[in-house]
């Protein structure tokens, strides 16, 4: 029987309200509050679980890189084309997706209930964000989750099993959308998570998520300090996945870094265009309509041209501020988001 990921509940409300204030214009910015990679940092809280795809009580790990196990179930073969036709990504298709991780309600939306009903309600969902494209459903499977303890390699991270993988490909296909592997990496390096999924990444539907604020440092704590990346990390994922894109005649790929304050990811400037490769910068942070429109213009102001934009919703955690914002309000954002993803 696969474990259950959990999150205590005191844990929970005391991290909501730290992503309150840093997300929902105080001008509170996470990284002032903790050091950068390589040092001890000031201990805090860190973000939410509807702030970000946030940590949880691990299962025991007894081996490098745990895996988190999940019942077998075979792909199906697809073309070299993206699933519901082309090469391309944009302006052609709109992006909508759930996320989260089969053993952990807390996480998200794909933790919840059975995966066929979460697949029928993302492809319904994503008809209301059409306007004018095709949706693309979206299953962003947290794969690589961030643990509060180090693990025999003291990485402070688990990933998942190929046969969980195998079924969130076989769930997303049954729709004919694309997954998205999440990486919340700890303290070992994104390239090296991205790379130990390459099997998967030669498939015309599958891409990476990446979750900067659970990149820590060799001698930072994960869930008392905020992570961060920088431009030229995210530059050389994106020029991996350009590279495996091109050796295998592959459509276009996503890579999504989820951000939700401009210092967790410094040095923006620094991510390129890299042919074959849609690189989308997805806005996190939870709050009310008026937070979150704040947090979007600030971190969407001086957005490279080499991205494309991405905006993050919360069931629960938004809904404590108040209303969740409809389709209507969020494809009113300027710029429109090309990806909207829901946890």
């Amino acid at each position: 029987m696969a474990p259950r990921l959990t999150w205590p509940v005191a844990a929970v409300a005391a991290l909501v309200v730290l992503l309150a204030a840093a997300c929902g214009g105080s001008g509170v910015d996470p990284g002032a509050a903790s050091a950068g990679p390589g040092t001890s940092g000031t201990t805090h809280s860190a973000p939410a679980a509807g702030a970000s795809s946030g940590p949880v009580t691990p299962p025991s790990t007894s081996s490098p890189a745990t895996t988190l196990p999940a019942t077998p179930r075979a792909t199906t073969p697809v073309s070299s084309e993206l699933p519901r036709g082309g090469r391309t990504l944009f302006p052609h298709y709109r992006l909508v997706g759930f996320a989260g991780h089969p053993n952990s309600v807390p996480l998200g939306r794909l933790g919840i209930g059975k995966l066929a009903d979460r697949t029928a309600e993302i492809e319904k969902l994503a008809e209301r964000y059409a306007d004018g494209r095709t949706p693309l459903p979206v299953l962003e499977l947290i794969a690589t989750v961030v643990q509060a303890q180090p693990g025999r390699d003291g990485m402070y991270r688990a990933r998942a099993s190929d046969s969980m993988i195998a079924t969130q490909l076989a769930a997303a296909r049954q729709v004919n959308g694309i997954l998205l592997l999440g990486i919340q990496p700890g303290r070992s390096p994104f390239l090296t998570e991205v790379k130990a999924y390459a099997k998967w990444l030669k498939e015309p539907d599958v891409g990476i998520a990446l979750d900067p604020e659970w990149a820590m440092g060799p001698r930072q704590v994960p869930m008392r300090v905020f992570g961060s990346t920088t431009g030229k990390e995210i530059n050389g994922i994106a020029a991996y996945l350009a590279g495996v894109v091109k050796e295998n005649d592959l459509p276009e790929k996503v890579l999504v870094f989820h951000q939700l304050a401009p210092s967790i990811v410094r040095h923006e400037s620094d991510i390129k265009a890299h042919p074959g490769v849609a690189i989308i910068k997805s806005v996190d942070g939870i709050g009310s309509r008026a937070m979150k429109e704040e947090t979007w213009r600030k971190l969407t102001a001086t957005m490279p041209k080499s991205l494309y934009p991405g905006f993050k919703l919360f069931y629960e955690e938004d809904a404590q501020f108040g209303p969740l914002m409809t389709p209507a309000q969020v494809l009113a954002l300027r710029p429109e988001p090309d990806y909207v993803l829901y946890e």
